[in-house]
């Protein structure tokens, strides 16, 4: 990682992000969230800001194939590593067996946490591909979902995972 300074002789860090598979070179603050790089530069709006404090998981992102939180990630430290946003997730504009389960067991309402939900159950499914109601729920523990509930939620990832 190598620091520059813009103009106005403020450091920055030039960083490469491999988001859903493509790289990217840009240059951060040291202070610059992951949420706001993948929100506000490279315009992957799916990636929610929710509380902005690490509780609602509407922010999950895989970072090398584990869920984090990217409202409480510094950029610099996603340097060379392996993103996946929700924008990652369906292959040739179709949906994967997950985000449809998702939309045939009713487990969206308003799709705000969706993206997160997705992303948290799609890191579960990978490690654990038959996995209990205990372990869907313990996976998508640091995920909020203040419309639905959570009982079709699991039942959409428990729905994937049998299709698997």
């Amino acid at each position: 990682m190598q620091a520059i300074q813009d103009k106005n002789g403020v450091k920055h860090f030039l960083i490469t992000l491999n988001v859903n598979g493509d790289s990217y070179t840009k240059a951060v603050k040291a202070n610059a969230l992951l949420v706001n790089v993948l929100r506000n530069e490279l315009d992957l709006t799916g990636t929610k800001k929710g509380c902005e404090l690490g509780d609602c998981g509407s922010c999950t992102v895989l970072l090398d194939g584990k869920p984090v939180d990217s409202c409480m990630l510094l950029a610099v430290y996603a340097d060379g590593r392996k993103i996946t946003t929700i924008e990652g997730v369906a292959q040739n504009d179709k949906m994967d067996k997950l985000q449809e389960s998702f939309a045939e067991n009713a487990a969206v309402q308003c799709g705000y946490c969706t993206p997160g939900m997705v992303l948290s159950a799609k890191a579960l499914l990978t490690i654990n591909p038959h996995p209990t109601e205990l372990d869907v729920r313990e996976a998508i523990a640091g995920n909020l979902c203040r419309c639905t509930g959570y009982v079709n939620i699991v039942k959409a990832v428990l729905a994937a995972a049998d299709e698997a």
